[in-house]
């Protein structure tokens, strides 16, 4: 069988854009190499490879210097490919892992000994059938131990019935990728309606990062800017971005330096660039201490 092909550009574009000093790329994923970290038996997707080093090598000309590598479901519940990539980086990266709601407190001490700073639930279904949102909220008392925080990804079909469970969340809650609206569908659509509605309560943090994936247009996905714009413009303390590397389960595979260079129309001041970039993540996720 033939290997998958690698869902990222080996040479994207360097961006014209120049980040601030200390800029976290605040989601991504790491896959592999799967000879070392092999990929979970029930994996929804079989992606390529994408090294620790490859992401380091893309940071590192794109002027990136903090990161949150999120668990992805290839790997299931064995999060040492997110620990051991964390680890190399000495504290200017941290995690997000991938776990059953039935995790123990011993599981949890180790994880967050290891740079971890929350827990992930996909409630996606091209990702396979995800926990209970009841359980996923029952575990967050015990989240609230470690200083973690909950993070939600979500068809933007169950926003909905989802909000009410996760406005019982003893942690933070972070939302993935704006809720993953239909960017074609407009400003006024039900769902973005509900995802502000919730940002109004103060625990919750949104990412803008995924305009490629709530886009309906070909890159540079203009018709997503209104909406992390709008995110920006109203939740500028509560937002991060993340470029979504190495860009899993797209048809189109997307340039990096592209991506960055949104940034100038989704936070057109270098103020809310400092913001969204270096001051919200590191107080967040615990950047330095």
């Amino acid at each position: 069988m033939a290997e998958p092909r690698p869902s990222f550009l080996a040479s994207p574009s360097r961006p014209k854009l120049k980040l601030p000093p200390g800029a976290c790329d605040a989601h991504v994923h790491v896959f592999g190499p799967h000879r070392i970290f092999p990929f979970a038996e029930n994996r929804p997707f079989t992606p390529a490879d994408a090294p620790k080093e490859k992401l380091f090598a893309l940071h590192a000309m794109l002027g990136i210097e903090h990161c949150v590598i999120v668990q992805s479901t290839c790997h299931g519940f064995d999060n040492r490919v997110v620990a051991d990539a964390i680890a190399a980086k000495k504290g200017d990266y941290c995690g997000v892992a991938l776990l059953p709601p039935s995790v123990d407190d011993a599981e949890l001490e180790r994880l967050d000994s290891q740079g971890f700073r929350g827990v992930r639930f996909n409630f996606m279904n091209h990702l396979g059938k995800g926990p209970r949102i009841e359980d996923a909220i029952a575990l967050t008392p015990r989240l609230a131990r470690f200083g973690w925080h909950l993070q939600v990804h979500f068809e933007a079909s169950l926003i909905e019935e989802l909000a009410p469970w996760l406005g019982r969340s003893a942690v933070p809650v972070v939302i993935d990728h704006m809720g993953r609206i239909d960017a074609s569908l407009g400003l006024d659509q039900p769902a973005f309606r509900h995802l502000l509605d919730l940002m109004r309560d103060p625990r919750f943090r949104v990412k803008v990062s995924g305009s490629e994936r709530i886009s309906r247009e070909a890159a540079p996905w203009q018709d997503a800017v209104p909406f992390a714009r709008k995110l920006v413009a109203e939740f500028g303390e509560r937002c991060f971005w993340g470029s979504d590397w190495p860009h899993p389960n797209l048809a189109a595979v997307p340039d990096d330096g592209v991506l960055v260079d949104l940034l100038s129309k989704i936070a057109p001041s270098e103020k809310e660039r400092k913001a969204l970039l270096v001051d919200n993540p590191r107080s967040f996720y615990r950047f330095g201490r």
